[in-house]
């Protein structure tokens, strides 16, 4: 991928900086007041929440649960799943093994430091432009589908655990194969813990990759298409997964733990720490603060599912606060379409009273802009609309 093959600055880690007991922040990371965060109290509407117990494989008998999947997307871009069949303590304990690794000492975790070429690994900026305005955070990327650009190397060894994360997507036998091959390979290195933890992991992995498989059903479905339809250009899927840590910030109302973007990909299915807020969602002028539900995932379109549906879908701005009293850890886990496919709007969807509002453009081609500006709120998705 044509990007820069290193920093164009000194990287340094917002947990650092943290821990570094200073009362300000450095001026890096202080937004304009126009970009910066804010909570209206007296606004206590949220995104809406849908109950996906009775969406089984076969979504095409699940009218309800679809029109309720649907509207959330065409009218949200977001909704906070229940009943999702993914156990609660497996949740629970994913979580707790990422979070393990960002309070591991610093100089183990430099052992992962990412570059901007595939941006795998420990990191702290998104974005190669030279002194540009930072978010206050640190998080780990994970390249898990297509294998060829996985890179194991960059893989956390410790907790043993995140060494072996989602090796065991379903439907993929070389993934399978891979582990047997690791599994026979260190054996004699790994002990019972080591083993639970792992268990644990491949678990998550393939619930998750399950669950976004049954959603990109029903959102073909929503649109009045077969449920096949959509899934197709998820074909070879791209799957990836970005674990952000958000430290404890002595000026978080300066300040941004990500700034507003939407999505670059297909589908992300997030898993945010139940007791502390810090996601906000654009809705129409206002931005409103998701309260997270107990044991939920919250679900979001990302562009590429924005463009297939010719804008029937939306994928929606969306930014994370900072707390001065607590840090924060999110699981970002992302269902990306075939990456050297070009991806428009799906052709049952164009019409001569509806023509296609994007020009076709692969994802490769696409992800390199946030991956060179950063986050940019919907600069990127309304670049592709047609003349």
């Amino acid at each position: 991928m044509d990007c820069l093959r290193d920093w164009p600055e000194p990287v340094v880690r917002v947990q650092s900086l943290s821990d570094s007991g200073a009362t300000t922040i450095p001026d890096r990371y202080v937004k304009p007041p126009s970009e910066r965060a804010w909570v209206d109290h007296g606004d206590m509407v949220g995104i809406p929440v849908v109950d996906l117990a009775m969406l089984t494989d076969d979504v095409a008998n699940c009218e309800a649960t679809v029109t309720a999947i649907a509207d959330a997307c065409r009218q949200w871009g977001f909704f906070q799943a229940v009943n999702h069949g993914v156990s609660p303590g497996l949740m629970r304990g994913a979580r707790e093994v990422w979070r393990s690794f960002f309070h591991l000492p610093m100089e183990e975790k430099q052992r992962y430091a990412n570059s901007p070429k595939t941006y795998e690994g420990y990191g702290s900026r998104l974005g190669i432009e030279k002194g540009a305005i930072l978010d206050w955070g640190d998080y780990f990327f994970l390249h898990f589908l297509p294998l060829c650009l996985m890179d194991h190397d960059k893989w956390p060894a410790l907790p043993p655990a995140l060494r072996y994360h989602i090796t065991a997507l379903p439907s993929s036998s070389d993934l399978l194969r891979l582990a047997c091959l690791r599994c026979r390979r260190l054996k004699s290195n790994l002990n019972v813990h080591a083993c639970a933890h792992r268990e644990t992991s491949d678990e998550y992995g393939a619930a998750l990759t399950k669950l976004c498989r049954r959603l990109l059903r029903a959102l073909s479905i929503g649109l009045g298409l077969d449920a096949a339809c959509l899934p197709v250009a998820f074909d070879d899927e791209g799957i990836c997964m970005r674990v952000n840590f958000y430290p404890r910030c002595p000026q978080p109302e300066l300040t941004l733990g990500l700034s507003a973007h939407s999505d670059p990909g297909g589908m992300t299915v997030l898993l945010v720490d139940d007791h502390v807020t810090g996601l906000q969602v654009r809705k129409n002028d206002s931005w409103i603060t998701v309260q997270p539900v107990p044991d939920a995932f919250i679900v979001n379109v990302g562009d590429q599912i924005q463009v297939l549906s010719n804008a029937a879908y939306k994928s929606v701005e969306h930014r994370v606060m900072v707390n001065a009293a607590a840090e924060r850890l999110s699981m970002a886990f992302f269902y990306n379409p075939k990456s050297d496919v070009p991806i428009g709007p799906i052709r049952e969807l164009v019409t001569c009273d509806r023509p296609a509002l994007y020009r076709p453009m692969t994802f490769d081609e696409y992800r390199l802009y946030i991956r060179k500006k950063g986050p940019r709120g919907k600069s990127q998705v309304d670049s592709l609309e047609a003349a």
